[in-house]
């Protein structure tokens, strides 16, 4: 049965990688906190890892195009669309041109310059000097491990964080150290192929593995190194560093057990290893990251903070409303209720004239004498205008 159309992109493209990538962006971009993650918004996300695959996608594509003729040669690779005719060479390349200029044209809208040059960087690079240097010098597996440290790194960009940053760095290093284990067992398994198929690998010129199994236990306690440098710089928790050493212990052990038996099968573990270590120290890393436990705590705090204002406003409110109750000149100047004095049908409204503190100032100017039948006239003295009354 031929392969679907969906089948055939998924082979072309590389979907398997671009899913890798999409994921190392991810955590790059939920590494910068909380804050940061709020500040950058749901599109900065979504132009970020969907940008950054469309130029993985662009760049397997095109390593596909150049490396058609080898890919005859190679067990492994005979079912790839450029070798089976399911593509020809100009449809593939392009699909890699629409894939490239889609994702670079993507990073630029929704993210900014520095992650938009690392993701069209990347392309050149993987399709360029990785794919160039492949045939002719086993450093080609170094350079492929730089293009693979640089999704997290424009995750952590795009989330508003710099190159320089202990974060990105350590981001960078965990995926440029962690692909040594992994491509150094895969090129053990398939040695015979890669000869075949005319690549410069070690494992191609290193018949007995030692050389092989050498690198794999050197970069397996390089890797083992990062829990501990991390909480070192402060940017994860100590717990980061045991849960760690536990992790790490697992993959020395699996490590030493390919060098201890160079077959097949041992180098198999290290690759299934390698596998579910990624995510896994990729989870314990945000689980312990700094910048997510000071953020989240001092929101926290802020939401006491608001708590304890609420309170005290609470509080003070009951004491005005409590002291113009009390007070009648309160209740007047704030002009915020009515006030009445007396009861059932002789309540009256007070209003401003009749305030006490007005009355006690208006009596402080005011002359009292006696008339003729013990009447009592009130005067007050104003240099404009007085004011007469009697009462009896």
């Amino acid at each position: 049965k031929p392969p679907s159309n969906a089948q055939t992109l998924a082979e072309l493209t590389k979907a398997r990688l671009s899913a890798l990538v999409v994921t190392t962006t991810a955590f790059g971009f939920l590494s910068a906190g909380p804050t940061a993650i709020a500040t950058s918004s749901l599109p900065v996300f979504f132009a970020a890892s969907v940008g950054t695959a469309l130029c993985a996608s662009s760049a397997a594509t095109f390593n596909q195009v150049l490396e058609a003729d080898r890919d005859k040669r190679m067990k492994r690779t005979a079912h790839r669309p450029l070798v089976t005719g399911a593509v020809s060479p100009e449809q593939a390349a392009g699909l890699g041109c629409l894939a490239g200029g889609a994702g670079g044209a993507l990073l630029a809208w929704g993210t900014d310059p520095v992650t938009t040059l690392l993701g069209v960087g990347n392309i050149g690079l993987y399709a360029g000097l990785y794919t160039y240097m492949k045939p002719r010098s086993e450093w080609n597996t170094w350079v492929g491990a730089v293009v693979g440290a640089v999704p997290p790194v424009m995750g952590w960009t795009a989330a508003g964080g710099s190159v320089m940053d202990p974060e990105a760095m350590l981001l960078g290093s965990a995926l440029f150290l962690w692909q040594f284990p992994h491509f150094f067992a895969l090129n053990f398994m398939y040695r015979k192929d890669y000869e075949r198929g005319g690549f410069a690998m070690v494992a191609v010129e290193d018949p007995n593995g030692d050389r092989t199994a050498s690198l794999i236990k050197r970069y397996a306690w390089y890797l083992s190194s990062l829990p501990l440098l991390s909480t070192a710089l402060e940017v994860t928790s100590p717990m980061f560093s045991v849960e760690g050493i536990l992790l790490n212990a697992y993959a020395l052990k699996v490590a030493y057990k390919f060098d201890g038996e160079r077959s097949n099968a041992n180098a198999r573990k290290v690759f299934l290893t390698s596998l579910w270590y990624l995510p896994c120290l990729m989870m314990l890393f945000l689980l312990h990251s700094r910048r997510w436990h000071e953020e989240l705590k001092e929101e926290e705090m802020e939401k006491e903070c608001v708590s304890v204002l609420a309170s005290l406003e609470k509080f003070i409110h009951e004491i005005q409303t409590k002291g113009k109750e009390l007070c009648v000149h309160e209740a007047i100047a704030s002009k915020e209720v009515d006030v009445w004095i007396g009861s059932e049908k002789n309540k009256t409204s007070l209003d401003a004239s009749k305030c006490p503190i007005s009355l006690g100032k208006a009596a402080a100017n005011t002359s009292i004498t006696k008339t003729e039948g013990n009447k009592i006239k009130l005067t007050q003295d104003n240099p404009t205008k007085k004011a007469t009354t009697e009462e009896s």
